[in-house]
Protein backbone atom coordinates (compact mmCIF):
# COMPACT_ATOMS: atom_id res chain seq x y z
CA UNK A 1 0.00 0.00 0.00
CA UNK A 2 1.49 3.31 -0.96
CA UNK A 3 2.24 5.43 2.06
CA UNK A 4 1.23 8.75 1.68
CA UNK A 5 3.15 11.64 3.43
CA UNK A 6 0.84 13.27 6.56
CA UNK A 7 1.81 16.92 5.77
CA UNK A 8 0.61 19.63 8.03
CA UNK A 9 -3.22 20.44 7.83
CA UNK A 10 -4.66 24.05 6.91
CA UNK A 11 -6.81 23.71 9.49
CA UNK A 12 -9.68 24.79 7.13
CA UNK A 13 -12.82 23.52 8.84
CA UNK A 14 -16.07 23.43 7.65
CA UNK A 15 -18.18 23.42 11.12
CA UNK A 16 -18.10 24.75 14.25
CA UNK A 17 -19.90 21.99 16.33
CA UNK A 18 -21.99 24.19 18.96
CA UNK A 19 -22.73 21.89 21.76
CA UNK A 20 -26.33 21.93 20.56
CA UNK A 21 -25.55 21.83 16.40
CA UNK A 22 -22.74 22.62 14.00
CA UNK A 23 -22.43 25.69 11.54
CA UNK A 24 -21.14 25.16 7.86
CA UNK A 25 -18.45 27.28 8.09
CA UNK A 26 -14.29 26.59 7.06
CA UNK A 27 -11.38 27.98 8.95
CA UNK A 28 -7.68 28.56 8.58
CA UNK A 29 -5.48 28.93 11.53
CA UNK A 30 -5.15 32.24 12.53
CA UNK A 31 -2.63 34.00 15.21
CA UNK A 32 -3.57 35.56 18.63
CA UNK A 33 -4.23 39.07 18.64
CA UNK A 34 -2.92 41.21 21.67
CA UNK A 35 -5.70 43.79 22.04
CA UNK A 36 -6.88 45.17 25.37
CA UNK A 37 -10.67 45.02 24.94
CA UNK A 38 -11.53 47.29 27.05
CA UNK A 39 -9.33 49.88 24.95
CA UNK A 40 -11.46 51.95 23.09
CA UNK A 41 -12.72 51.42 19.79
CA UNK A 42 -11.22 54.54 18.19
CA UNK A 43 -7.50 53.58 19.17
CA UNK A 44 -8.08 50.49 17.27
CA UNK A 45 -8.72 51.61 13.54
CA UNK A 46 -7.00 54.00 11.47
CA UNK A 47 -7.69 58.00 11.89
CA UNK A 48 -9.02 58.51 8.74
CA UNK A 49 -12.80 57.44 8.85
CA UNK A 50 -15.02 59.88 10.71
CA UNK A 51 -16.02 58.61 13.39
CA UNK A 52 -17.55 61.52 15.35
CA UNK A 53 -21.20 60.34 14.67
CA UNK A 54 -20.20 56.90 16.62
CA UNK A 55 -18.74 58.59 19.60
CA UNK A 56 -22.21 60.94 19.73
CA UNK A 57 -24.68 57.48 19.64
CA UNK A 58 -22.29 55.93 21.97
CA UNK A 59 -22.65 59.75 24.38
CA UNK A 60 -26.29 59.97 23.45
CA UNK A 61 -27.19 56.21 24.90
CA UNK A 62 -24.76 55.87 27.68
CA UNK A 63 -26.70 59.30 28.63
CA UNK A 64 -30.21 59.06 27.54
CA UNK A 65 -31.03 55.24 27.14
CA UNK A 66 -33.73 54.54 30.00
CA UNK A 67 -31.83 51.66 31.03
CA UNK A 68 -28.67 52.38 30.28
CA UNK A 69 -27.12 50.72 33.79
CA UNK A 70 -27.95 47.51 32.74
CA UNK A 71 -25.32 47.20 29.91
CA UNK A 72 -21.74 47.51 30.38
CA UNK A 73 -18.87 49.03 28.34
CA UNK A 74 -17.83 45.74 27.21
CA UNK A 75 -21.16 44.50 26.19
CA UNK A 76 -21.50 48.33 24.28
CA UNK A 77 -18.25 47.32 22.15
CA UNK A 78 -18.89 44.01 21.36
CA UNK A 79 -22.74 45.42 20.12
CA UNK A 80 -20.50 47.45 18.20
CA UNK A 81 -17.76 45.45 16.56
CA UNK A 82 -20.51 43.02 15.73
CA UNK A 83 -21.94 45.59 13.86
CA UNK A 84 -18.86 46.20 11.92
CA UNK A 85 -19.07 42.99 10.77
CA UNK A 86 -22.63 42.28 9.70
CA UNK A 87 -22.09 45.12 7.44
CA UNK A 88 -19.76 43.52 4.96
CA UNK A 89 -22.38 40.84 4.58
CA UNK A 90 -21.30 37.93 5.03
CA UNK A 91 -23.03 35.37 7.59
CA UNK A 92 -19.48 32.95 7.30
CA UNK A 93 -17.60 35.96 9.02
CA UNK A 94 -18.61 36.18 12.58
CA UNK A 95 -17.23 38.03 15.79
CA UNK A 96 -17.28 35.72 19.03
CA UNK A 97 -17.53 37.11 22.35
CA UNK A 98 -15.32 35.07 25.34
CA UNK A 99 -18.23 32.65 26.14
CA UNK A 100 -19.22 31.79 22.65
CA UNK A 101 -14.99 31.82 21.54
CA UNK A 102 -14.55 28.67 24.20
CA UNK A 103 -18.29 26.83 23.39
CA UNK A 104 -16.25 26.78 19.82
CA UNK A 105 -13.13 25.43 21.02
CA UNK A 106 -14.18 23.67 23.34
CA UNK A 107 -16.95 21.38 20.77
CA UNK A 108 -14.27 20.99 18.22
CA UNK A 109 -12.20 19.06 20.28
CA UNK A 110 -13.53 15.63 19.39
CA UNK A 111 -15.22 15.73 22.81
CA UNK A 112 -18.59 14.47 23.55
CA UNK A 113 -21.28 17.11 23.90
CA UNK A 114 -24.94 17.42 24.99
CA UNK A 115 -27.65 18.95 23.14
CA UNK A 116 -29.54 18.26 19.67
CA UNK A 117 -27.31 17.07 17.14
CA UNK A 118 -27.61 19.09 14.36
CA UNK A 119 -25.93 21.44 11.96
CA UNK A 120 -27.34 25.32 11.24
CA UNK A 121 -26.32 27.35 8.48
CA UNK A 122 -28.20 30.07 6.42
CA UNK A 123 -30.20 30.42 3.78
CA UNK A 124 -31.05 33.94 2.07
CA UNK A 125 -30.00 35.42 5.91
CA UNK A 126 -32.91 32.80 7.87
CA UNK A 127 -31.46 29.76 10.02
CA UNK A 128 -32.07 26.71 8.32
CA UNK A 129 -30.61 22.88 9.11
CA UNK A 130 -28.04 21.75 6.98
CA UNK A 131 -28.55 18.77 8.72
CA UNK A 132 -28.92 16.56 11.88
CA UNK A 133 -26.49 13.89 12.75
CA UNK A 134 -27.02 10.20 12.21
CA UNK A 135 -28.40 9.18 15.43
CA UNK A 136 -28.93 12.45 17.41
CA UNK A 137 -32.04 13.66 19.07
CA UNK A 138 -32.70 16.16 16.17
CA UNK A 139 -33.03 13.25 13.98
CA UNK A 140 -34.69 10.94 15.73
CA UNK A 141 -37.02 13.85 16.45
CA UNK A 142 -37.81 14.55 12.56
CA UNK A 143 -35.48 17.34 11.95
CA UNK A 144 -34.28 17.10 8.24
CA UNK A 145 -32.22 19.22 5.90
CA UNK A 146 -33.22 22.04 4.83
CA UNK A 147 -35.74 22.64 7.71
CA UNK A 148 -36.55 26.42 8.27
CA UNK A 149 -36.24 27.14 12.06
CA UNK A 150 -38.80 29.70 12.73
CA UNK A 151 -38.89 29.60 16.47
CA UNK A 152 -36.97 28.29 19.56
CA UNK A 153 -39.62 27.52 22.76
CA UNK A 154 -42.17 30.03 20.94
CA UNK A 155 -39.25 32.92 20.33
CA UNK A 156 -39.51 33.77 17.18
CA UNK A 157 -36.08 34.20 14.66
CA UNK A 158 -36.09 36.93 12.51
CA UNK A 159 -33.99 37.31 8.95
CA UNK A 160 -30.24 37.99 10.06
CA UNK A 161 -30.74 36.26 13.37
CA UNK A 162 -26.78 35.71 14.54
CA UNK A 163 -26.84 32.58 14.45
CA UNK A 164 -24.44 31.93 17.40
CA UNK A 165 -27.56 33.64 19.72
CA UNK A 166 -29.76 31.00 18.45
CA UNK A 167 -27.15 28.11 19.19
CA UNK A 168 -27.42 29.58 22.67
CA UNK A 169 -31.36 29.35 22.52
CA UNK A 170 -31.56 25.95 21.43
CA UNK A 171 -28.51 24.27 23.32
CA UNK A 172 -28.89 22.56 26.95
CA UNK A 173 -27.94 20.36 29.40
CA UNK A 174 -29.21 16.48 28.35
CA UNK A 175 -32.22 15.02 29.16
CA UNK A 176 -34.16 18.64 28.71
CA UNK A 177 -36.47 19.56 25.80
CA UNK A 178 -36.22 22.16 23.84
CA UNK A 179 -39.18 23.20 20.81
CA UNK A 180 -38.39 24.16 17.11
CA UNK A 181 -40.94 25.79 15.36
CA UNK A 182 -39.70 24.86 11.66
CA UNK A 183 -41.16 24.51 7.90
CA UNK A 184 -39.91 21.13 6.28
CA UNK A 185 -39.18 21.90 2.70
CA UNK A 186 -41.93 21.57 0.47
CA UNK A 187 -44.80 22.35 3.33
CA UNK A 188 -46.99 24.89 3.67
CA UNK A 189 -47.40 25.09 7.48
CA UNK A 190 -45.17 25.11 10.07
CA UNK A 191 -43.96 22.07 12.43
CA UNK A 192 -43.67 22.31 16.57
CA UNK A 193 -41.31 19.74 17.08
CA UNK A 194 -40.32 18.94 20.49
CA UNK A 195 -36.65 17.70 21.29
CA UNK A 196 -34.99 16.08 23.84
CA UNK A 197 -31.68 17.18 24.01
CA UNK A 198 -28.53 14.54 24.71
CA UNK A 199 -25.42 13.28 24.88
CA UNK A 200 -23.49 13.90 21.80
CA UNK A 201 -20.56 12.38 19.71
CA UNK A 202 -19.92 13.16 16.35
CA UNK A 203 -17.73 9.66 14.79
CA UNK A 204 -15.81 11.22 11.94
CA UNK A 205 -15.85 7.72 9.39
CA UNK A 206 -17.42 4.29 9.10
CA UNK A 207 -17.18 1.49 6.89
CA UNK A 208 -19.98 -1.05 6.42
CA UNK A 209 -19.99 -3.81 3.91
CA UNK A 210 -23.61 -4.08 1.97
CA UNK A 211 -24.48 -6.71 -0.78
CA UNK A 212 -20.31 -7.12 -1.83
CA UNK A 213 -20.01 -3.01 -1.89
CA UNK A 214 -17.69 -1.30 0.27
CA UNK A 215 -19.84 1.71 2.13
CA UNK A 216 -18.12 4.42 3.55
CA UNK A 217 -19.80 6.86 5.15
CA UNK A 218 -18.21 10.28 6.09
CA UNK A 219 -19.90 12.24 8.52
CA UNK A 220 -17.19 15.18 8.48
CA UNK A 221 -13.89 16.08 7.68
CA UNK A 222 -12.49 16.93 11.20
CA UNK A 223 -10.86 14.58 14.46
CA UNK A 224 -9.28 15.07 16.93
CA UNK A 225 -6.36 16.08 14.46
CA UNK A 226 -6.04 15.90 10.95
CA UNK A 227 -3.26 13.30 11.51
CA UNK A 228 -6.06 11.15 13.63
CA UNK A 229 -8.64 11.78 10.30
CA UNK A 230 -6.18 10.68 8.12
CA UNK A 231 -5.09 7.37 9.92
CA UNK A 232 -8.53 6.63 10.49
CA UNK A 233 -9.28 6.93 6.48
CA UNK A 234 -6.00 4.74 6.15
CA UNK A 235 -7.47 2.27 8.04
CA UNK A 236 -10.25 2.01 6.34
CA UNK A 237 -9.08 2.26 2.83
CA UNK A 238 -6.72 -0.72 3.93
CA UNK A 239 -9.82 -2.92 5.16
CA UNK A 240 -11.14 -2.41 1.27
CA UNK A 241 -7.88 -3.55 0.33
CA UNK A 242 -8.10 -6.83 2.40
CA UNK A 243 -11.61 -7.24 1.54
CA UNK A 244 -10.77 -6.92 -2.21
CA UNK A 245 -14.01 -5.07 -2.65
CA UNK A 246 -14.02 -3.11 -6.35
CA UNK A 247 -17.36 -1.23 -5.77
CA UNK A 248 -17.69 1.82 -3.50
CA UNK A 249 -20.34 3.86 -2.10
CA UNK A 250 -19.00 7.39 -0.69
CA UNK A 251 -22.24 8.31 1.65
CA UNK A 252 -21.12 12.52 1.95
CA UNK A 253 -24.67 13.07 2.86
CA UNK A 254 -25.47 15.51 6.03
CA UNK A 255 -21.48 16.30 5.95
CA UNK A 256 -20.95 20.07 6.81
CA UNK A 257 -17.31 20.03 6.00
CA UNK A 258 -13.67 19.93 7.89
CA UNK A 259 -9.94 20.08 7.18
CA UNK A 260 -9.27 20.86 3.90
CA UNK A 261 -6.43 19.05 3.25
CA UNK A 262 -8.36 15.94 4.29
CA UNK A 263 -10.86 16.51 1.32
CA UNK A 264 -7.99 16.57 -0.90
CA UNK A 265 -5.71 13.58 0.70
CA UNK A 266 -9.36 11.49 0.47
CA UNK A 267 -9.85 12.16 -3.68
CA UNK A 268 -5.70 11.28 -4.02
CA UNK A 269 -6.83 8.10 -3.10
CA UNK A 270 -9.17 7.93 -6.13
CA UNK A 271 -7.36 9.41 -8.62
CA UNK A 272 -4.37 8.24 -10.57
CA UNK A 273 -1.84 11.18 -9.90
CA UNK A 274 -2.21 13.82 -12.22
CA UNK A 275 -6.12 15.17 -11.79
CA UNK A 276 -6.50 18.63 -10.30
CA UNK A 277 -8.57 18.60 -7.24
CA UNK A 278 -9.50 22.24 -6.39
CA UNK A 279 -8.19 26.01 -6.20
CA UNK A 280 -7.73 28.42 -3.63
CA UNK A 281 -8.29 31.84 -4.56
CA UNK A 282 -7.31 34.83 -2.21
CA UNK A 283 -8.99 38.27 -1.84
CA UNK A 284 -6.87 39.88 -4.45
CA UNK A 285 -7.66 36.87 -7.04
CA UNK A 286 -4.17 35.06 -6.54
CA UNK A 287 -5.21 31.26 -7.24
CA UNK A 288 -3.33 28.15 -5.41
CA UNK A 289 -3.84 24.73 -7.10
CA UNK A 290 -3.81 21.49 -5.27
CA UNK A 291 -3.46 18.22 -7.49
CA UNK A 292 -3.14 14.48 -6.93
CA UNK A 293 0.25 13.26 -6.26
CA UNK A 294 1.24 9.74 -7.00
CA UNK A 295 -2.06 8.19 -7.56
CA UNK A 296 -3.89 6.73 -4.53
CA UNK A 297 -5.00 3.19 -3.24
CA UNK A 298 -8.73 3.30 -4.77
CA UNK A 299 -7.91 3.59 -8.14
CA UNK A 300 -9.41 0.65 -9.46
CA UNK A 301 -12.79 0.61 -7.50
CA UNK A 302 -16.23 1.97 -9.18
CA UNK A 303 -17.85 4.76 -7.04
CA UNK A 304 -20.82 6.28 -6.26
CA UNK A 305 -21.11 9.26 -4.09
CA UNK A 306 -23.98 10.50 -2.41
CA UNK A 307 -24.52 13.94 -1.85
CA UNK A 308 -27.22 16.28 0.02
CA UNK A 309 -28.47 19.77 0.73
CA UNK A 310 -26.82 18.75 4.43
CA UNK A 311 -23.44 18.38 2.52
CA UNK A 312 -20.93 21.22 2.41
CA UNK A 313 -17.76 22.92 1.95
CA UNK A 314 -14.58 20.19 1.90
CA UNK A 315 -17.52 17.31 1.57
CA UNK A 316 -18.54 19.52 -1.94
CA UNK A 317 -14.12 19.87 -2.70
CA UNK A 318 -14.45 16.08 -2.84
CA UNK A 319 -17.37 15.59 -4.67
CA UNK A 320 -16.50 18.10 -6.90
CA UNK A 321 -13.05 17.36 -7.62
CA UNK A 322 -14.25 13.32 -8.31
CA UNK A 323 -16.91 14.11 -10.78
CA UNK A 324 -15.27 16.74 -12.70
CA UNK A 325 -12.27 14.49 -13.49
CA UNK A 326 -14.88 11.59 -14.05
CA UNK A 327 -13.91 9.28 -11.24
CA UNK A 328 -17.40 8.70 -9.82
CA UNK A 329 -21.18 9.31 -10.48
CA UNK A 330 -22.90 11.55 -7.92
CA UNK A 331 -26.48 10.51 -7.29
CA UNK A 332 -28.58 12.26 -4.45
CA UNK A 333 -29.85 15.96 -4.47
CA UNK A 334 -27.56 19.76 -4.75
CA UNK A 335 -25.53 20.30 -2.12
CA UNK A 336 -25.18 23.16 0.42
CA UNK A 337 -23.53 25.60 -1.52
CA UNK A 338 -20.63 26.68 0.30
CA UNK A 339 -16.96 26.96 -0.37
CA UNK A 340 -14.96 29.46 1.32
CA UNK A 341 -12.38 29.27 4.07
CA UNK A 342 -12.45 31.63 7.58
CA UNK A 343 -9.23 32.57 9.30
CA UNK A 344 -9.80 32.42 13.34
CA UNK A 345 -8.38 35.84 14.81
CA UNK A 346 -8.24 35.46 18.74
CA UNK A 347 -7.86 37.82 21.35
CA UNK A 348 -6.47 38.10 24.44
CA UNK A 349 -10.18 39.10 26.07
CA UNK A 350 -11.22 35.35 25.02
CA UNK A 351 -12.94 36.48 21.92
CA UNK A 352 -12.32 36.08 18.21
CA UNK A 353 -13.61 36.92 14.77
CA UNK A 354 -13.28 34.38 12.24
CA UNK A 355 -13.12 36.27 8.68
CA UNK A 356 -13.63 34.94 5.38
CA UNK A 357 -10.12 35.04 3.22
CA UNK A 358 -10.17 32.24 0.41
CA UNK A 359 -12.45 30.82 -1.72
CA UNK A 360 -12.53 27.31 -3.10
CA UNK A 361 -12.93 26.81 -6.60
CA UNK A 362 -13.39 23.62 -8.47
CA UNK A 363 -11.53 22.17 -11.07
CA UNK A 364 -13.59 24.01 -13.96
CA UNK A 365 -12.46 27.36 -12.31
CA UNK A 366 -16.06 27.98 -10.44
CA UNK A 367 -16.51 28.75 -7.00
CA UNK A 368 -18.78 26.80 -5.27
CA UNK A 369 -21.70 28.87 -3.98
CA UNK A 370 -25.16 28.79 -2.80
CA UNK A 371 -25.99 29.95 -6.86
CA UNK A 372 -23.16 26.65 -7.99
CA UNK A 373 -23.50 23.91 -5.65
CA UNK A 374 -22.58 20.20 -6.69
CA UNK A 375 -25.71 19.01 -8.82
CA UNK A 376 -26.33 15.35 -9.06
CA UNK A 377 -25.66 13.33 -11.89
CA UNK A 378 -28.75 11.31 -10.85
CA UNK A 379 -31.50 13.53 -8.99
CA UNK A 380 -33.15 11.58 -6.42
CA UNK A 381 -35.21 13.20 -3.57
CA UNK A 382 -35.24 11.50 -0.19
CA UNK A 383 -38.58 12.46 0.88
CA UNK A 384 -40.30 12.85 4.52
CA UNK A 385 -42.24 9.78 3.87
CA UNK A 386 -39.12 8.03 3.12
CA UNK A 387 -37.39 8.93 6.38
CA UNK A 388 -40.57 7.78 8.81
CA UNK A 389 -40.69 4.96 6.52
CA UNK A 390 -37.07 4.17 6.90
CA UNK A 391 -36.24 3.88 3.49
CA UNK A 392 -33.21 5.07 1.27
CA UNK A 393 -33.86 5.78 -2.30
CA UNK A 394 -30.56 7.35 -2.89
CA UNK A 395 -28.74 4.46 -1.65
CA UNK A 396 -30.63 1.91 -3.58
CA UNK A 397 -29.95 4.33 -6.40
CA UNK A 398 -26.37 3.68 -5.80
CA UNK A 399 -26.58 -0.23 -5.55
CA UNK A 400 -28.98 -0.01 -8.79
CA UNK A 401 -25.76 1.60 -10.47
CA UNK A 402 -23.56 -1.13 -9.62
CA UNK A 403 -26.14 -3.85 -11.02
Amino acid sequence: MRKKEKSSSLKNFGIVILAVCMLAIGFTAGKLIKVDPMQSLQSLISDEPDLSLFWSVWSIMQSEFVSSEEISNEEMQYGAIRGLVDAYGDPATVFLSPEETELFDSTNEGKYFEGIGAELGYEDRNIIIVSPIDGSPAKEAGIRPGDYILAVDGEELHSGDNIYEVVNMIRGEAGTQVTLTVLHKGDLESTDIEITRGEITVPSMSLEFKEGVACIDIARFTDSSYVAWINAWDNIVSEIKANGTKEVILDLRGNPGGYFDAAVYAADDFLSGTELISYQEDGNGKKQSFTSTNGGDLTDVELVVLIDAGSASASEILAGALSQNDRASIVGESTYGKGTAQAIEEFTDGSSLHVTVFKWLLPDGVWISRDNPIVPDFEVEFTTEDFTNGDDPQFEKALELFR
